[in-house]
């Protein structure tokens, strides 16, 4: 039985979680905050019951996709900005990109939704395969 033993750089794994929540706020509150609220039928200025839990949800996921996604950068070999950002937008077409817009498809969920939300961890993921490929 092989014995993984990976040393992760816990500064690049908090800085990319840091970085992970940041684009999330940014995203779904600045950038597409108008047409996000139109297809979700959120109301502005009025906080859904869920927040709470939806807001304890984006911090676990901003520290574990980082991890996760660290474990497959280092096994991967990628160690230049390039190759990080291809084993990102691999991640994101494999295990994102592709089961949302089969959700979008089964749903049926309007394609401008699809955009929004597989855009933000396409961009999340990208960002975050370099950080970790070239900070380790």
């Amino acid at each position: 039985m092989h014995h993984f033993h990976l040393h992760l750089n816990v500064w690049a794994l908090l800085v990319a979680a840091l970085l992970q929540f940041a684009l999330g706020a940014l995203w779904y509150s600045l950038f597409f905050v108008k047409p996000w609220m139109a297809l979700t039928g959120h109301v502005k200025g009025q906080r859904p019951e869920s927040f709470a839990p939806a807001m304890a949800s984006s911090v676990i996921s901003a520290l574990i996709v980082p991890f996760v996604l660290a474990h497959i950068v280092l096994w991967s070999g990628a160690h230049e900005a390039g190759a990080g950002a291809f084993v990102g937008f691999l991640c994101w077409v494999g295990f994102i990109a592709v089961p949302l817009f089969a959700e979008a498809i089964y749903e049926p969920r309007p394609y401008k939704l699809f955009a929004i939300n597989s855009g933000y961890w396409l961009i999340t993921l990208l960002i975050s395969g370099i950080l970790l490929a070239v900070w380790q």
